[in-house]
């Protein structure tokens, strides 16, 4: 055990320095309740104190902490007692934990119809398998909740998300069962391909694109509309008796004078006959015949 000297205080006032005088390394020592206590001398009153520190956590309030769930680390942190005095008394119950754990995984889940005939463990590796996990970097929990029941826990990576599911777990015959606690849990029991399993990674642009083509892609009824007849603007009619004076009778001729248009019509007809010319033959020019050119005579045609 080596001497050390006192330098003076800390500049935070609850601290006391100390140096060895060997080779001048420092130390720190708390200036608390004990320090004072030890400096006057004062034996009763360090026993006193002694027992009030450690009254604050008792062994087995340790151990109802640590079977609760609550970490080594996190105890000495609320206590104030170092790590190695609190491991002491969480040994056996961090032992307890992992036996629960392990018990857990050979029992088996309740289902509608009773408990089924496969382990809680065989039926995680293979919904683990279906999805694509690893089996064998899951890890097995347990702790004791506040109604006495023993609460197990699967924690698992996926991607870059972790997950944790959780069920109650009641020790009995033939390893005993298992009941879901949350929806992980519950879809880690149903390894059903057709069962929708939650997502693990967000959806992406394109997902969100393909969303929004398979919604385009369905057929929206189209609305029946009825065939309007066009009305055609009416026509408007010709009057052609409008305006017109009224036509006046005409009076029928009488047997006689009939007789004498008719005759004067013919008469009409047969010297239009004799005016116009004779439209059967063309005046051609008259070219004599070989007979007429020999004998030097005109033939009369």
């Amino acid at each position: 055990m080596r001497a050390l000297r006192v330098v003076g205080l800390d500049e935070d006032g609850e601290s006391v320095i100390c140096e060895d005088p060997e080779n001048g390394e420092r130390f720190t020592v708390p200036a608390d309740e004990r320090l004072r206590a030890a400096a006057r001398g004062d034996l009763t009153r360090l026993g006193q104190v002694q027992i009030e520190m450690e009254a604050q956590m008792r062994p087995r309030e340790i151990q109802a902490r640590i079977r609760s769930g609550a970490s080594v680390a996190q105890i000495a942190e609320a206590s104030g007692i170092p790590e190695h005095r609190v491991e002491r008394y969480a040994y056996p119950v961090l032992l307890e934990r992992a036996q629960i754990a392990e018990m857990s995984q050979r029992a088996h889940p309740v289902r509608e119809d009773g408990p089924d005939v496969q382990t809680l463990g065989e039926v995680v590796a293979h919904t683990f398998g279906m999805r694509g996990h690893d089996y064998a970097e899951a890890n097995w929990g347990s702790w004791r909740g506040e109604d006495g029941k023993w609460v197990v826990q699967l924690t698992w990576q996926a991607g870059r998300s972790e997950n944790r599911a959780h069920w109650v777990f009641h020790p009995g015959a033939h390893g005993g069962t298992v009941a879901a606690l949350d929806d992980h849990a519950a879809d880690l029991l149903d390894p059903s391909p057709n069962r929708p399993l939650r997502t693990v990674r967000p959806v992406t642009e394109l997902a969100r694109e393909a969303l929004q083509l398979d919604q385009q892609a369905q057929p929206v009824p189209e609305r029946v509309e009825e065939p309007v007849v066009a009305q055609r603007p009416e026509a408007p009619t010709l009057d052609l008796d409008a305006g017109l004076p009224p036509a006046e009778p005409v009076a029928e001729p009488t047997a006689e004078e009939g007789a004498e248009g008719a005759s004067a019509e013919a008469a009409e007809d047969d010297a239009q006959r004799k005016a116009e010319p004779r439209r059967g033959r063309k005046s051609h020019p008259i070219v004599p015949s070989w007979e007429d050119v020999l004998l030097g005579v005109r033939s009369h045609r």
